[in-house]
């Protein structure tokens, strides 16, 4: 039997601003790591473009972003649980 009490967390209020709430529009992702954290960069691609634009990064650590992996994976299977598999396509190999 469990006797430590249940710990309840304070409600959380987030705020985003204006432009954040916008969002960005990506299609493509990198993901990075060192021993102490990740950093995702997401890029948009223009078709017929030889460059292409970082739109936004993030860093986190290790713990938070095997947090976001189980979400994503969590979330991906409700989706195609609700919408039917999503296709790759495309060139897996580039998969970054």
């Amino acid at each position: 039997m469990n006797d430590r009490p249940k710990v309840e967390r304070p409600h959380l209020q987030i705020q985003i601003d204006d432009d954040v709430a916008q969002g960005a529009y990506v299609n493509m992702a990198t993901v990075t790591h060192s021993p102490t954290e990740f950093v995702f960069d997401f890029i948009f691609v223009q078709p017929q473009q030889p460059r292409a634009k970082v739109r936004s990064r993030i860093i986190t650590s290790p713990q938070h972003a095997k947090r976001f992996l189980l979400a994503m994976q969590e979330n991906l299977r409700r989706y195609e649980e609700r919408f039917g598999t999503i296709p790759l396509g495309g060139d897996i190999e580039s998969v970054h």
